[in-house]
Order: C-alpha cells, then sequence, then structure tokens
C-alpha cells in the first residue's frame, strides 16, 4: 500500500490543493461562509410583539384613512420593552378596549343567563342558585380567552409574567378561590342554601338567629332579626360546625322552663301552661306541646313548656316572651305562686357580736334622746 509519505511531494500538493478547492465549492453551494476558524457573534433578538393584533389593526385603519393610519403609526411606535417583550402605546389603548368590550358584553351575557334560569319551572331556588354560579364562571372564561383570541397576545410572550402570575394566585387569590369552591359545593349538597335559618356568632361570642339571603362568590349573607348583616366566608361553613335550623324541617322545638312554690297544684299548673301555649298564635297545635316536671328544686318545683313553631326566622326570643307573658298573666289569675331564692341566715353569739349590738344600741338611744 502506497502512502503520502512514498509519492513525490509535488504530487501530496496538488492533493491538498484539490481537497481545500473541493471544501471552498461546498461552502460556496451551501451558502455557508468559510471558516476563518473564529466565532461568529450570535444575530440579535429582535424585540416580540406582546399584542399581535396591533399591527392589522394600524393596516386596516390605515386602508381607510391616512390620517388615522399616520396617528396610530405613530402611536405604535412609541414602545418600551420588559426583557425580550415590546410594549406600545397602542398596545395599551387597545387592551383596554378590548377588556372593557368584554367585559360588557360578559355582563350582558350574565344577566341574560340569569333571566332564563329564573324561567326554568323544573329547578328549585338552589339548582337555579348553583346554574347561576356555574354559567357565570363559564361566561368569564369565555370572555377571557375571547379577549385573548382579539387582542392576538401571543402567550408564550407572557411568559415571563408566569411565575409572578402563579404566586399571586397562590398567595393573595388562594383564600378567593377557596370560597368560590366551598359555595359551589355548599350548593350541590343543598346543606346550605338561600332561606334557611342558621346560627350565627359574632366575635364577642354571642348567638343569634339569622336567614340566609344570598350566597355569593366569596361570602353568604345572613340577616338577624335585629337587620344586621352578616357576611360568613364559605370557607367557614365548610370546616366549622353551622346549626341550621331549617336544613330538613322548618319545625323547631323551643323550651320554655318555669318554676312554681311547693304549695301549688300541680295539676291547675299543667293545665295553665297548656292553655298559656295554645293561646299564643305562632305555637302549632301538631305536634302537640308538652309539659314536663322537671324536678323539684331547692325552692320550686321545675316545669319546662316544650312547643313547636314553623317560622324560625321571625324569631326564637319573642315566642318564648310571649308564652312567659301568657303564663304571668294566668298565674296571676289563678293565685299560682313563682317562687323565689330564700335563705335562712344563723349567726352565732360571742363576746364581740354582743359588744357591737350593745354599741349599736347605745348610738340609737343616744340618737333618740337629742
Amino acid at each position: 500500500m502506497t502512502t503520502a509519505a512514498n509519492l513525490p511531494a509535488d504530487v501530496t500538493d496538488v492533493e491538498d490543493q484539490s481537497t481545500i478547492t473541493e471544501d471552498a465549492a461546498d461552502d460556496t453551494n451551501t451558502g455557508a461562509e468559510p471558516s476563518t476558524g473564529e466565532s461568529v457573534p450570535d444575530t440579535v433578538k429582535e424585540p416580540v410583539e406582546v399584542i399581535e393584533a396591533s399591527g392589522e389593526f394600524v393596516e386596516g385603519v390605515g386602508e381607510k384613512s391616512e390620517t388615522a393610519g399616520a396617528f396610530l403609526e405613530w402611536m405604535s411606535e412609541i414602545a418600551f420593552e420588559i426583557g425580550n417583550l415590546r410594549i406600545s402605546v397602542l398596545d395599551v389603548f387597545l387592551a383596554v378596549g378590548v377588556v372593557l368590550l368584554v367585559m360588557t358584553a360578559a355582563w350582558m351575557a350574565i344577566r341574560l343567563s340569569r333571566s332564563l334560569i329564573k324561567r326554568i319551572t323544573r329547578f328549585d331556588s338552589t339548582q337555579k342558585l348553583l346554574a347561576e354560579k356555574l354559567s357565570t364562571v363559564a361566561i368569564w372564561a369565555l370572555a377571557f380567552l375571547i379577549g385573548i383570541d382579539l387582542l392576538g397576545i401571543d402567550l408564550t410572550a407572557l411568559a415571563f409574567f408566569g411565575g409572578a402570575f402563579g404566586l399571586a394566585i397562590g398567595f393573595g387569590l388562594q383564600k378567593t378561590f377557596g370560597n368560590l369552591i366551598s359555595g359551589i359545593i355548599l350548593l350541590l349538597d343543598k346543606s346550605i342554601k338561600p332561606g334557611d335559618v342558621i346560627s350565627v356568632t359574632d366575635q364577642a361570642g354571642n348567638e343569634a338567629i339569622g336567614q340566609i339571603r344570598k350566597i355569593g362568590i366569596r361570602a353568604i349573607s345572613v340577616i338577624t332579626r335585629d337587620q344586621t348583616e352578616h357576611l360568613i366566608p364559605n370557607e367557614n361553613l365548610m370546616i366549622n360546625q353551622v346549626v341550621n335550623w331549617s336544613y330538613s324541617s322548618k319545625d323547631v322545638r323551643v323550651k320554655a322552663p318555669i318554676g312554681v312554690s311547693y304549695d301549688s297544684d300541680l295539676e291547675l299548673v299543667s293545665r295553665l301552661l297548656y292553655q298559656a301555649v295554645d293561646d299564643v298564635p305562632r305555637v302549632q297545635a301538631t305536634p302537640k306541646p308538652r309539659v314536663n316536671l322537671m324536678g323539684f328544686g331547692d325552692s320550686s318545683v321545675d316545669f319546662e313548656v316544650r312547643f313547636w313553631i314553623q317560622d324560625p326566622e321571625e324569631g326564637i326570643a319573642n315566642i318564648r316572651s310571649d308564652v312567659y307573658t301568657r303564663i304571668w298573666e294566668l298565674f296571676k289569675e289563678h293565685g299560682v305562686e313563682i317562687p323565689f331564692p330564700q335563705r335562712d341566715l344563723n349567726l352565732r353569739t360571742n363576746k364581740q357580736f354582743e359588744k357591737l349590738i350593745e354599741a349599736l344600741g347605745n348610738r340609737a338611744e343616744n340618737a333618740s334622746n337629742s
């Protein structure tokens, strides 16, 4: 086998020159520049337009009016860059206009959907409210997608804001989304619905009875008898114990304890207690009221009147007050005594006590003589 070392020098030079010529020809055919051994700097990336629709908008307006097109072109030239993003003044105005347009259309669509849902007779109030919430969420999601499409926003260009937006959702809007999902779940299982009567406890620990007026995206509205409106986050109703007076039935049993003296006729007392609850209009005849003898106390015979009402939203304390008022009137008419606690005080005599009594007697005698 013949090698280059055995060939003449002129033959080797010819082969080398032919090889270089072939390489140069290949570079010329492929359009590549000959390699000089030095690194070529990368091409500078052009800024990415966030709103691609602005260019089409300028062209469309320019075809109809040169003056308006020139003005829009001037607005598009005034821009600032954030990283690799380019945002012009025209982009800002277009974004604001499209957002207002989409929001107006979304509000109108929501109102239309609510009016249509209210006309559906097969749905009860809870199902209608749930349908309204779901349709509202769907309409806003569709409005967002339509706005993105109208503006021609390149979502890949917004990756710069993805991390910040994710943190905002995670920290700032966590409770908002939690309350939204909680409200939808409450409507799905019908454990809490508008019109229910629940117990509301304020920050001081005082409990009040209130009626649910509406269930919003963030909280429910509960109005008590004193017209105080409590806004309770939906999430609290999911994780805390709630007393719902009208969950499966609006029948509520009210208890009214009462004591009489030991000299009273117990049969007369029992008859008067039944008559008292029968005379109050709000007390239901069915289930029947019940009078129980609960025990013998220190100074009274203890009874308890138990009766039923069907309108807890009208108040619990006031119906108990009406029953007590009627009981008082009947007891006064029939001479039934309501006792009060009595105590016997026994004092032991000693020298100091006797001196005190004597000093008080002398002071009283001196005061009378003067």
